[in-house]
């Protein structure tokens, strides 16, 4: 923990402030620093701030008197992400330019229609537009044109008509598709029609490989030779009969913070995986489930009609596969968007209005639209309506693993009201779950020919 982090743990002060114009506290940090254009001094401001539902950022922005040379760029401050993400965005008319996008700087960029790919850590985070993007990289290449021309005429030249392509996107004269693929987890492609389901986007998470681990600072790779190597199990018994404790750091104060951990059975379903974090620092609470078993081998489609209010006490398990659909509200909830939740039916319904409503960033401040607002206000009353029993609506759960459940209250006779569908899984979803790679018959006679 840097000192900084230190003093704020003990005094209780915010070195991260959410962004705030009433907020005459927050100044920026001002540090001289060489100008890389002229090599004179010019200085470097710093401001360490909170977007809410993004994370906690800096920003930079540096500027020189001598050359007014200037340059701004934007770090993510906070923890790095349990999956990675990838974002991939179908642009059909201009408008689609104008989304806002957050790319970090371990994010990796690319459109296939022009087999053009911007690598990551190659460019500095951003917060920007897909306009903006290709502007900056049409400005990337542009920027050793002169000396191409001198000394490699005919590379310049291919490279000045990939710049007229690369431009020539934003006329929109025929769909493409943007790709941004971070394995931390820290990227973010704004959704105009939130809540209502992206038709043009699709938000894909992923577990990181070892490797990526250890480009992010995650894992050394001694680390990684040690998981390779293998460890011995410990007894499944001494983990269903005892809570783990582990030691981390909160996710929103960065202070020291523990970990629980129990093994735990759910009546007529299976065993899952507890996880709980308390911050006695800053008072945050969060926690999580995983699934204790394997990926069942057909996916599960769970439909429940509510008619009464006492449909919100179900107890209710929503693995990270799971997505939740609402048809009468025209909502679809993706993969891996609040995490697994062992939790009720009225606690999965506010956190979706929590995540959807009241921490979105681009219905507040510069970046957000009175139609916008007054349509996601609309949804948050739409979710209160149903909590209170005043809206009769479906709720979906359509998990590729199989791994969510919906408490039957009449088990284990069937309920009228609950509908549980088992289904095969497309090729795609097995993609996402990483099970067309998963070779589970004759590896090991292939390990002893090798």
């Amino acid at each position: 923990m840097s000192v900084i982090e230190q003093e704020d743990v003990r005094g209780g002060k915010a070195v991260f402030k959410e962004i705030s114009a009433d907020d005459d506290d927050v100044q920026p940090t001002v540090i001289e620093s060489l100008c890389m254009n002229c090599y004179e001094n010019g200085s470097t401001r710093l401001l360490l701030t909170k977007i809410p539902f993004f994370k906690e950022i800096i920003i930079s922005s540096f500027t020189c008197a001598h050359c007014n040379w200037s340059n701004t760029e934007i770090q993510s401050a906070g923890r790095i992400q349990d999956q990675g993400v990838t974002y991939t965005l179908r642009v059909r008319s201009k408008e689609d330019l104008n989304r806002e996008v957050v790319k970090a700087d371990s994010a990796t960029t690319r459109i296939p229609e022009l087999d053009f790919e911007i690598p990551a850590y190659t460019q500095k985070g951003s917060l920007s537009t897909i306009e903006g993007l290709l502007d900056r990289a049409a400005a990337g290449l542009e920027q050793d044109q002169p000396l191409r021309k001198a000394t490699a005429p005919e590379v310049a030249e291919k490279i000045e008509e990939f710049i007229e392509k690369l431009k020539k996107l934003k006329d929109v004269e025929s769909e493409f598709t943007l790709i941004i693929d971070d394995p931390s987890g820290n990227s973010f492609v704004e959704n105009p029609h939130a809540p209502q389901k992206d038709e043009a986007l699709i938000v894909s998470h992923y577990k990181r490989t070892p490797q990526q681990d250890v480009q992010l600072g995650i894992k050394a790779e001694e680390d990684i030779e040690e998981d390779e190597g293998g460890k011995p199990g410990n007894d499944i018994d001494t983990l269903r009969n005892e809570v783990l404790v582990f030691n981390t750091n909160c996710p929103e104060c960065n202070a020291p913070a523990s970990t629980n951990m129990k093994l735990v059975q759910i009546p007529h379903f299976k065993e899952v995986i507890i996880m709980a974090t308390n911050c006695d620092s800053c008072g945050h609470r969060t926690n999580e489930v995983k699934s204790g078993g394997a990926t069942e081998a057909l996916g599960t489609k769970i439909t429940l009609h509510l008619t009464d209010l006492s449909d919100m006490t179900r107890d209710l398990l929503k693995s990270e596969t799971c997505s939740v659909l609402i048809p009468e509200l025209e909502f679809e909830l993706g993969m891996a968007a609040l995490g697994g939740k062992f939790t009720t039916l009225e606690g999965l319904l506010k956190d979706i209005k929590e995540l959807v409503v009241s921490k979105n960033p681009f219905i507040c401040g510069d970046s957000g639209t009175s139609d916008r607002a007054e349509k996601l206000e609309l949804f948050g009353k739409k979710i209160d309506q149903i909590i209170a029993g005043e809206m009769e609506v479906h709720i979906i759960l359509d998990d590729p693993a199989g791994n969510s459940y919906l408490q039957n209250v009449y088990a284990p006779d069937p309920d009228p009201e609950m509908k549980v569908e088992k289904y095969e899984r497309t090729f795609l979803q097995n993609e996402d779950l990483g099970l067309n790679d998963m070779k589970t018959e004759g590896y090991q006679d292939e390990s002893v020919r090798s």
